[in-house]
């Protein structure tokens, strides 16, 4: 059945799992989500308070190549890809151990395309106050996969590695982790990320500056952004987190109750889907 662009899964349709594709909503409204079964896309708002249930058959497909695999590595890959691709590699999420200019980059072309590009600093509210690094084609997506409820951009800069070390100097003072437990159970309270911006930059000014002297005045650019909030679409936060695994328990149905950052909240518990990226299941 196709319903405004999106197929509907049908009993009994299967797929490999992508994280869900996740979207603002329309003037201010709660955030899209969609979930992605092979070829298969299921409107997950139009599920809340209505059953679910999804069933891994087994089977595992690397995202990058394909093949099947018995384990699935840095979340949906299997063990060639991960130890051969740019991707996966440590300095993904370390970039400031970037080694392209070594001369070890395992795939130059790829980091050309991918790690030197804009980047954007941002501060978030998702368990709190974090910040955190993206390429600017990933914002907004990077913050609703985190379940961030405000976000706000404060510097610009030219490539990945140059982010990693904007964000040493942050972490000094603010975490750059998200607590995924804090975050599903939606006791967060808004923030003035503002306020906090300036705080922080204040204390950074040192920092900032030999970074600036190192890569040159116009690499780290500061950004005037709107603070942006999101919406997300939850009838009922768990009181106690239980949180289900494909690998223990291959199938895990329950009443939708929420959607926020890459989880699934029913009445039986919640489960990372993107945890579980290349994983078939059956969808009903």
């Amino acid at each position: 059945m196709i319903d405004g662009g999106l197929i509907d899964v049908a009993p009994s349709q299967q797929g490999c799992l992508s994280k869900m594709a996740i979207a603002p909503g329309d003037a201010g409204g709660p955030v899209r989500y969609t979930l992605r079964a092979g070829e298969h896309r299921l409107d997950l708002n139009a599920r809340l308070g209505k059953p679910l249930r999804l069933r891994w058959t087994g089977a595992i497909a690397c995202t990058h190549c394909g093949r099947a695999t018995r384990k699935s590595f840095a979340q949906g890959y299997c063990y060639p890809c991960f130890k051969t691709l740019a991707q996966c590699d440590t300095c993904i999420v370390k970039p400031e151990t970037c080694h392209f200019d070594a001369g070890t980059c395992r795939e130059p072309e790829w980091a050309e395309r991918h790690c030197f590009q804009p980047h954007v600093v941002y501060l978030a509210n998702s368990s709190g106050l974090k910040v955190g690094i993206t390429r600017g084609t990933q914002v907004p997506t990077r913050w609703l996969d985190q379940g961030a409820i405000q976000a706000l951009p404060i510097l610009r800069v030219e490539t990945r590695q140059q982010s990693g070390l904007v964000e040493m100097l942050f972490k000094e003072q603010v975490a750059d982790r998200t607590n995924w437990r804090a975050m599903l159970k939606g006791e967060i309270e808004p923030l003035d990320l503002l306020a906090e911006r300036d705080r922080l930059l204040s204390r950074l000014e040192g920092g900032l500056g030999q970074l600036r002297q190192r890569f040159g005045a116009d690499t780290l650019r500061m950004l005037d952004e709107v603070l942006v909030s999101f919406d997300y679409p939850v009838l009922e936060f768990p009181r106690k987190i239980v949180s289900h695994n494909f690998d223990k328990q291959p199938e895990v149905a329950g009443t939708l109750l929420g959607l926020k950052g890459q989880y699934l909240i029913l009445d039986t518990g919640v489960i990372n889907l993107r945890k579980f990226t290349g994983y078939e299941v059956r969808v009903s």
